[in-house]
């Protein structure tokens, strides 16, 4: 899924900064470019660890985009594997209306999930609001 994180730019002698608005007191770094998405991947793993807390919907770049504690850095989009997150997995076989599968399915490709993923979030969020 696909968060809004603020980067603070490194230089010769810092690495790159990464600010998670979603995630407080998740941090990142790494040195080159290419290795921040690694480093934010691992990052979001180790936060939700040792935590059995519903991972939340990332803040929608608008809103964040005007907060005054977010100044001197830039925002970047990146995508984590929210199914490396959770704990361990189990298989389930489930029977759901074709024509819904089928929504379900897009609606996971247009927030770059799989159908698994999407359905534990959904699931997750819908518990949560009750």
């Amino acid at each position: 899924m696909l968060y809004p994180l603020y980067v603070h730019v490194g230089d010769a002698k810092h690495a790159h900064g990464v600010t998670f608005p979603d995630f407080p007191g998740c941090f990142a770094a790494a040195d080159e470019w290419e290795d921040l998405p690694r480093a934010v991947q691992e990052a979001v793993e180790s936060h939700f660890s040792d935590v059995d807390e519903i991972v939340p919907e990332p803040t929608p770049l608008e809103q964040l985009a005007h907060d005054p504690q977010y100044d001197g850095g830039v925002w970047m989009l990146f995508d984590i594997d929210l199914s490396r997150i959770n704990s361990k997995a189990i298989r389930l076989n489930i029977s759901l209306p074709e024509r819904l599968v089928q929504q379900i399915d897009a609606a996971a490709r247009e927030r770059h999930m799989s159908r698994s993923a999407f359905l534990a979030l959904a699931a997750e969020h819908e518990m949560a609001a009750h």
